[in-house]
């Protein structure tokens, strides 16, 4: 027996209606939750050239950069909602993809660190753990950036020590985990000027150049602390090291032409030569990591202290995590041994993709819908004419 027609027409409805909102379900699940997962199953950790020696699992370690979490100054409150929606995503997404050990997070939390109150600043804190939220077996380690408290003449004692006691981000610190280590600084305290914050970063440095010294098996060391294995350190802070300009960079995501060849200016675009030249005779380091240019650059560095010695190393500028700062945000994962240093530079969807993805998923679902339609009543009108269907 056949339905009267209003109830066909209903229960049509109601059909439309359903696939209506699990397609929409559907399209905002991709665009918002999936995509980011087929972007970053594409990256994984870099493969070591040899097996650890004795055995030693890798370190493996996370490092994003520029997060540039908004205010109340900047931005409107959609903006903000977006980006650090985005952020928060990317982020989880990454810790599910990889389970890093060790996430360094390089300066620019705060977009208005340098600006925010009391109460401001402690909701910053609050919605930075929050959105790069990590489980207990997983450590995370931030370094200062500008943003978070100003340029060299702009610090007060008031914002470094706030920043440091929040986020436990003393100007200089040392971090090793089986045999390597990692040493975290302070940019803006790099200056050189003889100021409090320098004196005490400098002072902290030439501690642990010290124990690295007598680490490495020099015989003036009798009697001394030791780290329990020496490996050459891995620098991380928020400037780069000293560069003209990025015009020797080549990668795909470099800074755009023309703004590529500009000119760094010395302690603000960058580190000054001294102080670059002070932290690699002082360190000796195997990798150097940095941000603070929300571009890629790659930099393969050769310092010739003396005539008999000589320090390379590889630089990496690690680009923004934020999509208000590049249209494509990166990070970093590093596989770690006490003999090598291998890095991937994995993406995040771009936000053109994301929009292309809605647009197109959009397009299905009505011309599915239209099809549903039309065939729902073909179907209709064969039944009340009497027609076997």
């Amino acid at each position: 027996m056949a339905l009267p027609s209003h109830k066909r027409t209903k229960i049509l409805i109601f059909s439309v209606l359903l696939r209506i909102i699990f397609g929409l379900l559907f399209i905002y699940w991709f665009c918002e939750y999936f995509i980011y997962y087929i972007t970053q199953i594409q990256c994984g950790w870099p493969a070591l050239n040899r097996e650890p020696e004795d055995g030693v699992e890798p370190v493996y370690a996370m490092v994003l950069a520029d997060t540039h979490l908004l205010g109340s100054r900047n931005g409107d409150w959609m903006d903000k909602w977006r980006r650090e929606w985005q952020m928060h995503r990317a982020f989880q997404t990454a810790m599910t993809l990889h389970s890093p050990e060790l996430i360094f997070v390089l300066g620019d939390i705060f977009d208005e660190g340098k600006w925010c109150s009391e109460k401001e600043f402690e909701q910053y804190v609050e919605r930075f753990h929050n959105l790069f939220k990590v489980p207990d077996n997983t450590k995370m380690y931030v370094v200062v950036g500008n943003h978070d408290i100003g340029f060299h003449y702009r610090i007060t004692p008031h914002l470094m020590q706030r920043f440091e006691d929040k986020m436990e981000a003393p100007p200089v610190r040392l971090i090793s985990v089986r045999g390597n280590h990692f040493v975290l600084i302070n940019s803006m305290a790099m200056e050189g000027d003889g100021c409090s914050l320098c004196s005490r970063a400098v002072s902290q440095i030439d501690k642990i150049k010290d124990l690295l010294k007598c680490s490495s098996g020099s015989s003036l060391c009798k009697n001394k602390i030791k780290l329990e294995r020496y490996s050459r350190p891995i620098i991380m802070q928020h400037y780069p090291l000293y560069r003209e300009s990025d015009g020797i960079c080549t990668e795909p995501d470099a800074a755009p032409l023309p703004q590529r060849n500009d000119l760094f200016e010395e302690r603000w675009d960058c580190l000054s030569k001294e102080s670059t030249d002070y932290l690699v005779e002082s360190l000796h380091p195997r990798a150097a990591f940095g941000g603070h240019t929300h571009h890629s650059c790659v930099v393969r560095h050769s310092f010739v202290p003396t005539s008999s010695h000589k320090i390379e190393f590889v630089e990496y500028t690690v680009p923004s995590f934020s999509w208000r700062n590049r249209l494509e945000p990166k990070y970093y994962l590093m596989t770690i041994t006490p003999e090598e240093v291998k890095v991937s530079k994995c993406g995040m969807p771009r936000e053109w993709t994301m929009q292309v993805a809605a647009v197109l998923l959009m397009l299905a679902l009505i011309v599915y819908m239209r099809y549903y339609t039309v065939s729902s009543n073909i179907i209709s009108n064969k039944q009340l004419s009497g027609k076997k269907v």
